[in-house]
């Protein structure tokens, strides 16, 4: 199989990209915009639409293959690629990528995608959204060329066994957090609500008493509109927050932790970044004796990390260290299908909950590639993307690995 054209497109994406520093320092919504300076190097407003770019890729036997490019909605922090926008970075691939990649040949999946691993641009590596896109077609590509899944073509080069169920999915709110947490409720969803609670003002309190409120509140509407045998996870990412309101005392921080444990149970919580440090180091340290604080008090928190776990070096780290027991593989921030896959598989080899996720502010093919990733490789749990919506992106991810599962299934018969 060999690459014939190349053929690129300007697309939306499912969210926004935020300045997240610059809403940290006390930005707050204003309808759907942020007003104020911005503080992150790439960003022309603290909110902005998302771009993708599609890179579709013309085979010879005349077949296209489709991938996304974009990147996350906290672009250019935590060790993260700046952000993208569509024009500029289109005409960077028709003069930099597109006349290294025609004529190229496609013997499988994992070699082509180490080619665009190993590629370099002017002496630089290629952002991370990008290889995310050209990588989503490689395996698109392959997939049709053996009239296969995707799902498929992974279990057959990584030599897994295709999941039995669609694996857990998480669902996110984003700052609709009661509705949409009444939404995850009705649809069942696995693990919810993120909630995204980012602002210690509307969202934490000074002392946490917002977040504790809310927390109540989630429990409270499972037992009262959740079916019967319902039992989801409750996951919250906290930006920090806790960490913040407590001045990263270790102590003061457990002590709020349980608190919010006491407000869910019996429901499983999962937090995810209650604290950081500023550095992966430092965070490595703090979670550590978060962590160790909660064995002697028989607290059965399940920290996860976020920031400092971008690439699959990073992941590997945090999956050898003991400091976390959930890794988010940002699978934008990764890069590449392929270093995805990856980091998923070494996760579950060690033990470590692998939360395959990625941003709201990707797009409907980049999801459903991941949704056949986590078919192939059974993570702990698979992410609802992209946007915030939550009946949309747990519609496109739960759909597409029905679908998936079935045509495995059937084969099977």
């Amino acid at each position: 199989m060999q690459i014939v054209d190349i053929i690129l497109s300007k697309g939306l994406t499912g969210y926004y990209l935020d300045d997240k520093h610059a809403i940290q320092k006390g930005v707050t919504l204003d309808g759907n915009f942020y007003f104020g300076e911005t503080v992150t190097p790439g960003f022309k407003n603290i909110r902005q639409p998302g771009e993708s770019v599609s890179f579709m890729m013309v085979l010879d036997d005349g077949q296209i293959s489709y991938g996304d490019c974009a990147t996350g909605q906290y672009s250019g922090i935590g060790g993260r690629d700046k952000p993208f926008f569509a024009d500029d970075l289109i005409l960077f691939i028709e003069e930099k990528i597109k006349p290294r990649l025609i004529g190229m040949k496609i013997e499988n999946f994992r070699s082509a995608s180490k080619q665009i691993e190993d590629m370099r641009i002017d002496g630089e590596r290629l952002h991370s959204g990008v290889k995310y896109g050209i990588t989503q077609s490689i395996l698109d590509a392959v997939a049709k060329n053996n009239r296969l899944t995707m799902a498929e073509v992974i279990c057959r080069e990584y030599n897994t066994t295709p999941s039995e169920i669609i694996p857990p999915i998480f669902i996110q709110t984003g700052d609709d957090r009661y509705i949409g947490t009444d939404k995850g409720i009705m649809k069942g969803a696995d693990v919810l609500p993120h909630a995204l609670i980012k602002n210690i003002d509307d969202e934490v309190g000074d002392n946490g008493e917002k977040l504790l409120e809310y927390a109540r509140w989630i429990k409270e509407r499972i037992v009262k509109i959740g079916a019967k045998d319902y039992q989801p996870r409750i996951h919250l990412d906290l930006y920090g927050t806790v960490g913040k309101i407590f001045d990263k005392n270790i102590e003061k921080v457990v002590d709020y932790l349980e608190k919010l444990e006491n407000a869910t149970k019996p429901y499983i919580l999962q937090l995810e970044m209650p604290i950081d440090m500023g550095s992966k180091e430092e965070t490595v340290i703090a979670f550590k004796k978060i962590k160790e604080a909660f064995k002697k008090r028989g607290i059965k928190i399940k920290l996860v990390i976020d920031e400092w776990a971008n690439t699959l070096e990073e992941i590997k780290e945090w999956a050898d260290n003991g400091a976390t027991d959930i890794v988010q593989i940002k699978t934008i921030d990764v890069g590449g299908i392929d270093r995805i896959i990856e980091a998923v598989l070494y996760c579950n080899e060690k033990g470590i909950g692998s939360y395959l996720g990625g941003t709201c502010n990707e797009t409907d093919i980049s999801a459903r590639v991941c949704a056949n990733v986590a078919v192939a490789t059974k993570p702990l749990q698979m992410l609802a993307k992209p946007g915030m919506g939550v009946d949309e992106p747990l519609m496109i991810v739960n759909n597409e690995m029905s679908r998936v599962l079935s045509i495995i299934q059937s084969k099977a018969k």
